[in-house]
């Protein structure tokens, strides 16, 4: 009689452990949400770094002409009357 209530008491543990580590809402479920949200963590302070560049740009772009003109230099490669433009080609 004590040999079988010992190896009923050690399947219940053993199965409330395995419902712990393995199962639904277990420790692996758990570990497994904490690495998503660091990692969703990460790629939303990426964004929010990004947004905040981009509206610096935004007001830059609406405060004054020094943006405007940065950005027909840069990306149409637009010079000034009586600017001299050189080309250093390296090697």
């Amino acid at each position: 009689m004590y040999r079988l209530l010992l190896s009923v008491l050690v399947v219940g543990v053993a199965a409330l452990q395995f419902r712990l580590w393995l199962g639904d809402g277990g420790m692996r479920d758990v570990w497994r949400l904490e690495s998503a949200i660091e990692d969703q963590q990460a790629d939303n302070a990426k964004l929010a770094r990004r947004n905040a560049e981009l509206a610096a740009e935004v007001e830059d772009l609406k405060e004054g002409n020094a943006a405007i003109e940065e950005r027909a230099r840069y990306d149409l490669g637009m010079i000034r009357k009586g600017e001299e433009f050189y080309l250093i080609v390296e090697r």
